[in-house]
């Protein structure tokens, strides 16, 4: 069969190149076209666009490639109703990939699914309708979305998540190098954006240095140099920056300051004890509006998963240096803070259940195609 696949993002990509992975398991005449990156291109198949060309984020970058991103989505159709595809497979991103699946349906080119449901419990709920009349089947990768769409009339297929496959995939590939002995350092995850590591990074770091005898470990962003984080690390202290290595910074680890995002679930899939930090421009006014906008009680995916606080979200105005210094404090060897949040992850975990997201996707949508 053939497979349309649109990833917008470098997770996207990666987690677009395991699903075709797991289909051509499963269909050994599986063909792909896509949208995405280096990671499904290795896979194999024809990468029409690379996701450099579509990712732009934020309502200034948006507006000003207005132009580019309507004649991307004017190829993208095109590109589709040509090569006329069993099913496209939308991977997140929605913005782009909803008006895709409005024109896929629109025009009874094929079926379309959608893998990573856009979070639209967060915010934007309305397009809950898009989906119901636009989206053929969702394969959820969070548990907590199936109650969700339920109550809205839709039923979601929950296939596990993929962070749980990557973070075991590691494990069994670097099982030497993973510390069994006392760990003596403090995590930094400043999230994957420039605002978000000018907005967090020095008072992350300047926290984390009050706690005498750990190393600082800043776990960098693929898509970030080491000059740009070296710009917001406080003069004469010692700070080590590593790329590429992510879980083994965190498994090196005692705690972690997180910035919100996949790595707050990745951080608790690896039982490292986290505090969330994501500080922002106007804080008190960014934390009224979030009071009004957001749907949802949490943030961080750890908090969302289980629908209570096992991480503290240090988020806009609550994101100062006595609170980070507080609840870091907290969760160091010895305290009871700590027991806590390790023995709430092993639920957190329970809940997300075992590893083979890509498989269990894989293996319904063919099942589903073949009905």
């Amino acid at each position: 069969m053939r497979y349309y696949l649109i990833a917008g993002e470098a997770s996207g990509d990666l987690h677009a190149s395991n699903l075709m992975a797991a289909l051509k398991q499963e269909d050994e005449g599986a063909e792909f076209r896509f949208y995405g990156g280096e990671k499904m291109a290795a896979v194999g198949g024809t990468l029409v666009k690379h996701y450099r060309e579509l990712a732009y984020m934020g309502f200034i970058p948006v507006l000003m490639h207005l132009p580019q991103i309507l004649r991307n989505m004017r190829q993208c159709k095109a590109d589709i109703a040509a090569w006329k595809p069993d099913v496209v497979i939308l991977v997140d991103y929605p913005g782009f990939n909803l008006d895709i699946a409005k024109y896929v349906h629109s025009q009874g080119i094929c079926k379309v699914y959608y893998y990573i449901s856009p979070k639209i419990w967060a915010w934007k709920e309305y397009r809950i309708k898009n989906i119901r009349r636009d989206v053929d089947a969702l394969f959820s990768i969070l548990p907590f979305e199936v109650q969700w769409f339920k109550k809205r009339g839709y039923e979601v297929c929950y296939v596990g998540n993929p962070c749980v496959d990557a973070v075991e995939r590691w494990k069994e590939e670097k099982a030497e190098d993973i510390p069994t002995e006392k760990k003596d350092s403090i995590a930094i995850l400043a999230g994957s954006r420039r605002q978000e590591i000018k907005d967090n990074l020095r008072m992350m770091l300047e926290c984390a240095a009050t706690f005498k005898g750990y190393k600082l470990v800043i776990a960098g962003a693929p898509n970030m140099d080491e000059a740009y984080y070296r710009k917001f690390i406080p003069k004469g202290l010692d700070v080590e920056i590593r790329f590429g290595q992510t879980y083994q910074v965190l498994s090196e680890s005692v705690a972690a300051l997180v910035t919100s995002g996949t790595a707050t679930l990745e951080t608790a899939i690896l039982r490292v004890p986290q505090v969330v930090c994501y500080a922002t421009p106007l804080g008190k006014f960014i934390s009224w509006l979030r009071s009004k906008v957001l749907k949802v009680k949490y943030i961080s995916l750890v908090n969302l998963i289980v629908d209570r606080e096992i991480v503290q979200e240090l988020v806009a105005d609550r994101m100062t240096r006595e609170n980070i210094i507080k609840y870091l404090g907290e969760l160091l060897p010895g305290s009871a803070g700590r027991e806590q949040m390790l023995k709430d992850y092993e639920e957190m975990n329970r809940v997300l259940g075992e590893a083979g997201a890509s498989e269990r996707a894989a293996r319904e949508m063919v099942k589903f195609l073949k009905v």
